[in-house]
Order: structure tokens, then C-alpha cells, then sequence
């Protein structure tokens, strides 16, 4: 009769030893709350902005509060560098950053972000999705702990922005410009023929003012909305980058987090990028033209001679896989016809 009691014994300790983990379990999961900063360089009234207000406000919510991320615009925490460097260093924070930022750690996305690589927003949206570029994502997560919540927050192409017409690289010369200080960027406006400039955007519309730099480049979603449009009259829409955002987080952060607010941290990210894009489309046209009724001037340029200016910047790119460029070219080019 001894070894059917013990037997019995052992197998209700096993139960409750498996009921109180699982209770343990359940009260964690019920009393989880991370508190997460993220931080960019966008205004208020940027589209950025309020496409990520949603995000968070969206997560916070389906998660009944139990993720809450605090966005902090215009770069009162840590952007560029410093912002992704929080993230590889395992600080609950979310960096959002233009992928070149991306290329310190894994240099081929400075390729994907290249000057005059791209015509148009689908076409980026498309290589981003191919098997290629999900090798760099997953190079970057599994060497440096960059978890790639997104790369697509398009805010739309950037163009020279001066009070001088600007047509040819030529016009450029001698001309200071204001760039992020990301070295692609610097790279890019000095092949172009101008002095690139590396600034905070805190300092820049100030610096126009002053006469420290000529101009800054940038997007005309934020043409109207950051001061550019106050110091700057005229934009030649060079379209030399395609202007986006990635969203990056610690990828050992991220798994620590419970699987089911992980997928909705992922859908809602992934839901913002497509909300944001479709905003920037269509109000397009329409920040234009109000810019045109506030005096503001546009000018096409010579595409051909800015896109031979900046070619060297590809050869001359340090670490990344050669031929990537071409890779992605042949990408693209198999893209469905629409």
C-alpha cells in the first residue's frame, strides 16, 4: 500500500508545484508594465509624429496599458547615433532613425538609402521586402542587437532647400548646407557639389538666419511645418533621397517581453509605417501648394548631372558588399509592372 501513496503524494506535489507556477506565471503577466522612451528629430505637427502618436496610443491600449512607450519629438533624447547606440546597449528605448544610421552597424544600409536609387515609394517598399535586405535585417539583429521594427516610415523625398535657384551641381559651389550627421548624408551633399554642414535641427533654422549655412535639404512634408519655409524661399526638388524612417529596439529587450504584446507592438509599428505613408501621399499636392500661396518657389533639375555626381558616393562606401548596389538595382528590376 506504501508505493500507491507515495505515488499519489508525489503526483499532487507535482500539481501543485505546476498550479503555482502557472499562478506565478499569470500574476506576471497581469501586474507586466514596461515603460519605453522613443526619441527623433521630427516636430510636432509632423506627419512622423502624429502617425506614431497613433502607434502608441494604439499599443497602450491593446495592451490594456501594460506597454507604454513616451515619444519625445525634436531630439530631446538621444537621436542619430547616440539614439541607435541607446539601443545596442540595451536601453528601454526606441530609436527612430533614417537606416544610414543603421550602416555604422551593417554598412550595406547605407546602399539601401542611397542617393538616386529610387523613383518613387513603392519601389522602396518593394526591396525592403525581398529576401536580400531581410538578410541585413536579420545580420543586424543577430550581430548587434538591433531588433528592425520598421524601415518604412516614409516622410517622402528630400530636396534642396536655399534662397538661390538651384539647378546643377555647379550652383552648389561654395554653398553651405545643412545635413543630419549621418556620414552618407555628408558624403552625398559634398558630391553633389555643395559644403555639407552637420547640424542638430535645434540649430538650424537659426543658422539660416544668421548666415551660418545657405540652406538645409529636407522634405516638403516638413518644408511647411518646421520653420525651413520661414528662412528658405525656394526648393529644387532634387528628390536625392528618399526620406525614411526605421524604428529600431533592443533585440533582447524585445524578446523579453511577453509573445502576445510582441506581435502587437510588431502589427501596430507595421500599421503606422502604411498610415503614415498614405498620408504623405496625399497631402502632397496640397502642402505644395500652399507653400506656392506663401510665396514659396519650386524648380526642376538637371536629374541626369546630380545622379552622375553622386555615383562615386556608392564606390566609395566603406564595408559594404561588393556589388550591393547592382544587387539592389536587379531587384528592382524584377518588380511587378503595375
Amino acid at each position: 500500500m506504501k508505493k500507491p501513496l507515495i505515488f499519489f503524494a508525489a503526483c499532487a506535489i507535482l500539481l501543485s508545484a505546476n498550479t503555482l507556477g502557472a499562478q506565478k506565471k499569470a500574476s506576471g503577466k497581469k501586474n507586466y508594465k514596461l515603460v519605453l522612451r522613443m526619441s527623433h528629430v521630427f516636430a510636432p505637427n509632423e506627419q512622423l509624429t502624429k502617425s506614431l502618436t497613433i502607434v502608441c496610443d494604439n499599443i497602450a491600449k491593446r495592451t490594456n496599458g501594460a506597454i507604454e512607450i513616451q515619444q519625445y519629438p525634436q531630439g530631446q533624447l538621444a537621436t542619430y547615433k547616440d539614439g541607435v547606440e541607446q539601443v545596442v546597449q540595451g536601453a528601454k528605448f526606441i530609436s527612430v532613425e533614417d537606416p544610414s544610421y543603421l550602416g555604422d552597424y551593417v554598412a550595406d544600409f547605407n546602399a539601401l538609402v542611397g542617393p538616386m536609387l529610387y523613383s518613387n515609394f513603392d519601389q522602396y517598399e518593394y526591396l525592403i521586402r525581398t529576401d536580400l535586405v531581410k538578410r541585413m535585417i536579420k545580420e543586424v539583429e543577430d550581430k548587434h542587437r538591433i531588433k528592425v521594427l520598421a524601415l518604412d516610415y516614409i516622410f517622402g523625398f528630400r530636396s534642396l532647400m536655399t534662397n538661390k535657384v538651384i539647378k546643377t551641381p555647379a550652383d552648389l559651389k561654395g554653398m553651405k548646407i545643412r545635413v543630419p550627421g549621418s556620414q552618407l548624408f555628408i558624403n552625398t551633399l559634398n558630391a553633389m557639389g555643395a559644403s555639407a554642414t552637420p547640424l542638430p535641427f535645434s540649430e538650424t533654422i537659426s543658422a539660416v538666419q544668421q548666415g551660418v549655412v545657405d540652406g538645409l535639404e529636407g522634405t516638403m512634408d516638413a518644408y511647411g511645418v518646421n520653420g525651413s519655409s520661414e528662412v528658405a524661399k525656394k526648393m529644387a526638388l532634387t528628390n536625392h533621397f528618399l526620406g525614411t524612417c526605421g524604428v529600431y529596439i533592443n533585440a533582447d529587450l524585445f524578446n523579453s517581453i511577453p509573445k502576445e504584446y510582441q506581435i502587437i507592438i510588431q502589427e501596430e509599428f507595421t500599421k503606422g509605417a502604411a498610415h503614415m505613408i498614405s498620408e504623405v501621399s496625399k497631402n502632397y499636392n496640397t502642402a505644395k501648394a500652399k507653400l506656392e500661396s506663401q510665396g514659396i518657389t519650386f524648380n526642376e533639375v538637371d536629374h541626369d548631372a546630380f545622379a552622375k555626381a553622386v555615383a562615386p558616393v556608392y564606390a566609395n562606401m566603406k564595408g559594404t558588399t561588393p556589388g550591393i548596389v547592382d544587387k539592389f538595382r536587379a531587384e528592382l528590376a524584377k518588380m511587378p509592372k503595375k
